[in-house]
């Protein structure tokens, strides 16, 4: 809803056990809005993402300072009160539940909604948006392709309702054109009003959907600012676009005729965005 707070994440530091993933991370996603959190993998991506979800106890680790707060109110760490918010995550890796239907998949997405008009409302939203699944309700999900399933864990998430979507890796393992449908659709999940949190390693493909964006390097953010300005920029085209010339395919900073090891790489931070 206009107007509202969205999502504040302010000096989050997570451990497990006693390595530290995260490191005093701040992300802010307003109300409405796609941001896109980018790097390298073991940057702590799907980190935050748990994070936000609560779901980091399940992988022995926790939020040791910080706070995470979602329309003003503060999340407990626990995935029932994340999802009671209206936050919902869809994990890498699809994870759909093969021996169940599709059909079944979708109920499960929408066991804590308590009004039958509004699972209804929901089924039919993900019906419009992956017609294939309205026509195979009775296909076991292990069944469905890679493409298929990640839109069933898609769907499944919007069952509950969300009004903020954490999105793992969606594009991951699939084939480009399938990616290009995962991307549009995801675009069309926002124009409907649902906030999106994107983690991806399609750089390109999360800058055009974004508005804006966060670069994480070892658990801390590198860089910040509008989709547009990091995607224009020469580091992050380097390094996570793929695109470079002679001249700037060596480490930013560092002389023609210097070894890379031997001149460290200053990180440049673009201004930061504040909502």
């Amino acid at each position: 809803m206009a107007g509202e707070a969205g999502l504040e994440i302010t000096d989050l530091a997570v451990h497990y056990g006693p390595v530290r993933a995260l490191r005093g991370v701040r992300v802010t996603v307003p109300r409405g809005a796609v941001v896109a959190v980018l790097g390298a993998n073991g940057a702590g991506k799907t980190t935050l993402l748990r994070a936000v979800s609560g779901t980091l106890r399940f992988h022995r680790g926790g939020v040791t300072s910080g706070t995470v707060s979602f329309g003003g109110s503060r999340l407990n760490g626990s995935p029932a009160a994340a999802v009671a918010r209206g936050v919902v995550q869809v994990p890498e890796g699809r994870r759909v539940f093969a021996r169940m239907t599709v059909a079944e998949n979708l109920r499960a997405g929408a066991l804590g909604v308590r009004d039958r008009t509004k699972v209804a409302e929901a089924r039919d939203r993900v019906h419009s948006l992956f017609p294939i699944l309205a026509e195979r309700p009775h296909q076991r999900a292990g069944l469905l392709s890679g493409g298929e399933q990640q839109m069933l864990s898609i769907a499944r998430a919007l069952m509950a309702n969300p009004s903020m979507l954490l999105l793992d890796e969606p594009t991951l393992g699939l084939a480009p054109m399938m990616a290009a449908r995962i991307a549009a659709t995801i675009r069309e999940i926002n124009e409907q009003g649902t906030s999106v949190l994107l983690v991806e390693q399609n750089a390109a493909m999360a800058l055009g959907l974004a508005s804006h964006a966060y670069v994480l390097e070892v658990g801390e953010v590198a860089l910040s600012g509008p989709a547009a300005e990091l995607a224009a920029s020469d580091e992050v085209r380097r390094r996570y676009l793929g695109v470079g010339t002679p001249e700037t395919d060596r480490p930013v900073g560092i002389g023609a005729d210097a070894p890379p090891e031997a001149t460290p790489r200053p990180v440049r931070t673009l201004p930061r965005w504040t909502a």
